[in-house]
């Protein structure tokens, strides 16, 4: 209880990071929770918000600051202080508040807690971290420039080595891409909301919010600041928030040139829901129907919640084999298939994922991926579309599944998919990649397929 005294935005930053770490949760669902429970509002939400996802995010640079200015690895230090250290270091190196601040704040966490011995040893490191800025600590800490570019600037940018190979590999081995992806990646992203259609346009949206009209989604808004929850249309239902890319891959589906539409649509893979209420809202307006398919039955309830009203029947069931699970015949018009994935291309809203994902995940995420997309191709009818999306730049999730299952299936075949998209420098096609230091989106990869 004696955490009272204590500064209440660094509390929940704490908290926060000790939940990531102790339990894996995820920090952009943790803390708008804390924040609306301990009552924080306005420039403090800022503050707290900017310290947990900046902290979580460059985790990795903060070790290695650490761990040299302790003398010893970040795992032999405990995790409660461990999670202090980060924060204190955080604001040290990469914001503008004062070191005697940020370094006498940390100690009263840590005091509050365990006392005057630990303080004292935070103390002592977050002192020593001080004496140099994040440019000298870099130098000395990161791989030379001219024998490892690459691991310097992962490490500059604070990102796992390998998923830095990975987007090297994905912007064709250039040095400038990869630089910019990185640092666009190392930015606290901004907040796309989408006009859902048929209940509000965008250019109203940003009337009322304060927002500015997208550059790509017809839906899209960007806003500069505050709570999307204060946001009257999303109290409403009308809006909602949704990364400029996501709104991309939904509208994709339902632009693209089949023919004669029989109206029946599919999301094989729809939470957490918002692509399955925009292309929803579409339908609506288009006489089409919805079926929505989502193999978690509490997830399922939450996208019933974001659909309602709209002409969407969502489903539990394993998307590998829906005409089993849900009575849903083959032939249908348009599919979305939005896999899941090692979310690569979405690192800046989800701080702690780039250091919680491995390599090794990769390989069970592109088996079941080809699995759907083997479904998806079963279950549309011939002319048809299938749109293919990850929320990951790696080859193996996108071309490399792509090419492999279009190659296998009698009469598939990929379209251009550019024009389904309206952005520029999305690659030499058909598909298209999308990338935060280009478009300001998520790296979303969508290829659009047909079967003869």
């Amino acid at each position: 209880m004696r955490d009272k005294a204590v500064d209440q935005v660094r509390v929940t930053a704490r908290d926060v990071l000790r939940a990531v770490r102790e339990r894996d949760a995820y920090a952009n669902l943790l803390l708008p929770k804390l924040l609306r429970e301990r009552h924080i509002s306005g420039r403090d939400a800022a503050l707290a918000t900017e310290l947990t996802y900046g902290t979580a995010r460059a985790q990795g640079l903060l070790d290695a600051v650490i761990a040299a200015a302790a003398g010893r690895p970040v795992a032999d230090i405990d995790g409660k202080l461990l999670d202090v250290l980060r924060l204190g270091t955080y604001q040290l190196l990469r914001t503008r508040i004062g070191a005697h601040a940020a370094v006498s704040t940390s100690v009263d966490l840590v005091r509050a807690e365990d006392g005057q011995g630990p303080a004292g040893f935070v103390n002592a490191v977050l002192r020593k971290v001080s004496q140099r800025d994040e440019d000298l600590w870099t130098d000395e800490l990161a791989p030379p420039m001219s024998e490892d570019l690459l691991g310097n600037l992962a490490f500059r940018y604070a990102h796992p080595r390998w998923i830095a190979e990975v987007f090297f590999d994905a912007l064709g081995g250039s040095y400038g891409q990869l630089q910019a992806a990185l640092a666009a990646d190392d930015e606290r992203p901004p907040v796309h909301l989408v006009a859902r259609p048929g209940f509000i346009t965008a250019e109203e949206l940003a009337l009322t919010s304060g927002g500015e009209v997208g550059r790509y989604s017809p839906y899209c808004v960007y806003l500069p600041g505050g709570d999307p929850g204060d946001v009257e249309a999303i109290r409403q239902g009308y809006a909602g928030v949704q990364d400029e890319g996501s709104q991309l891959v939904a509208r994709a589906v339902t632009v693209a040139d089949i023919g004669e539409d029989g109206g029946r649509w599919l999301d094989m893979c729809a939470g957490p829901g918002g692509k399955a209420a925009l292309i929803g809202a579409i339908a609506d307006i288009d006489n089409a129907h919805l079926d929505a398919i989502e193999v978690s039955a509490h997830r399922a309830d939450l996208i019933r919640g974001v659909v309602r009203d709209l002409p969407v029947d969502v489903h539990v069931a394993d998307a590998r084999d829906i005409v089993e699970h849900t009575g849903l015949a083959a032939g249908f018009d348009r599919i979305l298939l939005d896999a899941p994935c090692t979310g690569l291309g979405s690192l800046r809203r989800r701080p702690e994922a780039r250091w919680r994902r491995q390599p090794s995940d990769v390989p069970e995420l592109v088996a079941l991926q080809k699995d759907l997309l083997g479904e998806a191709l079963r279950l549309v009818r011939p002319g048809g579309i299938v749109v293919y999306s990850t929320c990951s730049p790696h080859p193996a999730e996108t071309t490399g599944v792509v090419d492999e299952v279009v190659a296998s299936v009698d009469g598939a075949r990929q379209l251009d998919a550019r024009p389904l998209v309206g952005a520029d420098d999305v690659g030499d096609g058909p598909h298209v990649q999308l990338w935060p230091h280009i478009h300001g989106t998520d790296a979303m990869f969508l290829a659009a397929i047909t079967k003869d």
